[in-house]
Parts: structure tokens; sequence; C-alpha cells
């Protein structure tokens, strides 16, 4: 999903930056309807796994973070980048630890 604006995004928008790690965006090149359907996806595939969590259905809840995870590469968070130029991935790495390092460090405060 794309960030809501509290967190910083990388200058080329692939990643947003949570606690120092960054994120990768949502494929901006998506139809809008495209995008609110898979959302929509994720967002019940996330509350299933809280149910099933609850419930102590394992079965159910591999099942319900298989359709997180079916969601999220829809959306182009997971799975193969959705850039074409062949720049590397650099999902859940420390931004410190990228080609993004002084772009972070010269955030306020070191960046969120």
């Amino acid at each position: 999903m794309p960030p809501s604006g509290k967190y910083p995004v990388t200058p080329d928008g692939r990643y947003f930056v949570v606690d120092g790690r960054l994120w990768r965006t949502s494929n901006p090149h998506l139809a809008p309807e495209v995008r609110q359907a898979l959302v929509e996806r994720l967002m019940r595939a996330r509350r299933q796994v809280g149910v099933a969590k609850k419930a102590g259905d394992a079965d159910a809840e591999r099942s319900a973070r298989a359709d997180v995870d079916d969601a999220k590469r829809g959306l182009g968070e997971r799975g193969p980048v959705w850039w074409t130029d062949g720049a590397p991935d650099y999902n859940r790495h420390m931004a410190k630890n990228t080609p993004y390092a002084d772009w972070f460090a010269a955030l306020p405060a070191g960046g969120v």
C-alpha cells in the first residue's frame, strides 16, 4: 500500500521508511480500481488473520496469511519488483545499509 504521508518516502518512490527499515511501496502503475480491490482483499485477509489467531485456528491463520501474501504480491509490495530499470530490491533492509543511507541520514532527526 502507498504510504499515508506519515513515513518518509525515498526520492525514487520505491520505498517508505519505518523505524529505519525500507518497505516497498505499492506499484504506482496499477489502475485505481485494481489497487482498490487488492487493498480491500489485503484488509480482509489481515482481519481473517486476527480472527484465526484469536480462535487458535492454525490452519485458518496459515490460509489467511497466504491471502495477505497474495494481495501484497498483487500490489507489488512483495515478489518481483515493479520497476524496470534493473535496480536491486532493498525491501526490508535497514536504510543506513543501502544506497539510500545519505538520503536517510539527512532526514530530520535521522529519519523515522
